[in-house]
């Protein structure tokens, strides 16, 4: 992953205004072999935790990520959810910031689960989005069409800040999804 980082042409695009607190991230399932490399670099200081599914590449992935310091809170909407939920909250508690792809971990692709969504709503924390796009890249056939920036290739990075205070659940959903779909791969 690093190694990929390194070779990248980065472009930021900041849609609006960037933040220093504590926030809820969330970015796309597809997009996890960037997203928190943005989420890293943008945002180096603010203590990080990431929801991770329990099963064995959840496991892959929540070893990967303590390489960047993110700390794995271990469930998913399909497995553990409410032990997700409540280690969530424990963290937010705690100063963390909580990075979730809504879409996770079994889809189906761009879907929004309850999750970022009712972690918002109760903490009245903003929620950072971060998608990207890739001059180049290899698209795996799972079900949420991974993507693999090819080595060197140009990388428009997009970031936006939103809140969802005073909002309905649902109709938080449609605008975080409306929001996430905006510059989704």
């Amino acid at each position: 992953m690093k190694l990929l980082w390194f070779s990248y042409r980065k472009k930021y695009h900041f849609i609006n205004e960037a933040i220093e607190e504590q926030c809820l991230a969330v970015t796309w399932h597809a997009e996890l072999l960037i997203s928190p490399m943005v989420y890293k670099k943008l945002r180096k200081n603010q203590k990080t935790s990431a929801i991770i599914a329990q099963h064995y590449d959840g496991e892959l992935i929540a070893r990967t990520l303590g390489f960047f310091n993110i700390k794995a809170l271990r469930g998913s909407s399909r497995k553990g959810a409410m032990a997700a939920l409540m280690a969530a909250i424990t963290a937010l508690k705690e100063g963390f910031s909580v990075m979730i792809t809504p879409d996770g971990p079994k889809g189906p692709r761009y879907s929004m689960s309850d999750g970022a969504v009712s972690l918002a709503l109760r903490s009245n924390l903003p929620i950072m989005i971060v998608n990207y796009q890739a001059d180049s890249f290899w698209q795996l056939g799972s079900w949420d069409k991974f993507v693999i920036p090819k080595p060197f290739t140009r990388l428009n990075i997009y970031h936006q800040v939103i809140q969802l205070k005073g909002l309905e659940k649902n109709e938080a959903k449609e605008y975080l999804l409306k929001q996430m779909l905006t510059y989704a791969i």
